[in-house]
């Protein structure tokens, strides 16, 4: 026989008052979930007016059951945060190589790459360094091919010994 949770009025009113100052669709989905369960509904009868799945519905309310609403609210943010790094860290790693680049060395990607694994201390994707550079301004900036002054090819002819 499953296990069903007992909710206590304290409980209730807890989640009526996050329903009522949350302006954030999903959290208030999640929210509308709880509320149905401890006013007597069924997990299909919820999942049929949510359009969650049961199983998705069971979910929720066990984690409510055994942590309690600050799982909902953690649980929300916008976007996620897989950073390894705070934007405030990035700026100071990166503090270095914006010295050696405003001495007009040439800092390859690669370097960047190797020294932030080693900060983090474990590898990276490709990918990951590059978005770390771009969130920071940076941009690739490359060698002329010749300089903008260079003679034309004529003049150049011309100024030739001839023998």
């Amino acid at each position: 026989m499953p296990k069903t949770h007992q909710f206590t009025e304290e409980q209730y009113r807890e989640v009526i008052q996050e329903l009522d100052k949350t302006k954030n669709a999903a959290l208030r989905k999640k929210l509308e979930v709880l509320q149905l369960r401890m006013e007597g509904y069924k997990n299909a009868e919820i999942s049929k007016i949510t359009k969650y799945s049961k199983s998705r519905v069971s979910a929720l309310v066990c984690v409510y059951a055994k942590v309690g609403i600050g799982y909902f609210k953690q649980e929300n943010r916008q976007g996620g945060n897989r950073r390894n790094m705070s934007y405030d860290e990035e700026t100071a790693f990166l503090s270095a190589y914006k010295e050696l680049a405003g001495q007009g060395q040439i800092i390859e990607v690669s370097e960047i790459r190797r020294a932030y694994e080693e900060t983090v201390g474990h590898r990276i994707g490709k990918e990951q360094i590059y978005r770390v550079l771009r969130r920071h301004g940076w941009r690739k900036v490359m060698p002329r091919s010749k300089h903008p002054n260079k003679a034309s090819d004529e003049v150049i002819e011309s100024s030739k010994k001839l023998i």
